[in-house]
């Protein structure tokens, strides 16, 4: 059976030691490669259109075009996903890069542990949001769209086992899946599979989803 073609990843930052520190970390993963670079968003605009790799990473800030900017083109050009690399206090992006279609955020702080499951994601399909920004976008929903959850919610809620709530309290506090699996005693991937169920059954299309519907119903108190 022949192997699975690798990953292909742009990374986008202006900041050499970042992009540097992001391919090192990027060279130790099994089936991941490193296409092209780019230290500004016109850069990322047209490298991800010449290459179409699996995935950019691009940070949130760029010069030359913003890393937003960016993400709107790419989009409009190509189907590659594109998640962006963030840091604290950087929250008032968010919505607008949701809005562009970024397929999840990383925090260049947390990349470390984070870019390997964000990657592999977003080459899914999925979304991948860093914890702290989950926890950041429900509380400013929270603030935004105070409205209580419309009807047949309780109903899907009510399709919840008694772990797969518990994964939903703890998915709400913004922890990820390792923290999680070790606060339940239960294996990382027994975590993924119950973090999809719940999505699932609450047709949530997100992490920040579900979070947002826990704390509407009280999940939390």
């Amino acid at each position: 059976m022949p192997d699975s073609e690798p990953l292909r990843i742009l990374i986008a930052d202006d900041d050499d030691l970042t992009r540097g520190g992001i391919r090192l970390i990027l060279a130790a993963l099994p089936g991941v490669e490193v296409v092209a670079e780019a230290a500004d968003g016109v850069q990322a605009r047209d490298l991800a259109i010449r290459h179409r790799p699996s995935v950019v990473l691009l940070d949130i800030k760029m010069p030359v075009l913003s890393g937003l900017a960016a993400l709107r083109e790419i989009r409009r050009a190509t189907t590659v996903p594109v998640v962006m690399l963030t840091t604290f206090g950087e929250e008032d992006y968010i919505d607008e890069a949701l809005a562009g279609g970024a397929a999840g955020f990383v925090l260049k702080s947390s990349a470390a542990e984070e870019l390997e499951p964000a990657i592999r994601a977003a080459a899914a399909g999925q979304m991948f949001l860093s914890p702290p920004v989950t926890r950041q976008t429900v509380r400013r929903l929270e603030q935004l769209r105070p409205e209580p959850p419309g009807e047949g919610v309780q109903a899907r809620l009510d399709q919840l086992s008694g772990r797969e709530l518990d994964v939903l309290r703890l998915l709400a506090q913004g922890l990820s899946n390792t923290v999680i699996s070790q606060r339940l005693s239960i294996s990382e991937s027994t975590v993924k599979t119950h973090v999809s169920r719940v999505l699932l059954k609450l047709e949530c299309e997100n992490r920040v989803q579900a979070a947002l519907l826990a704390h509407r119903l009280g999940l939390l108190a």
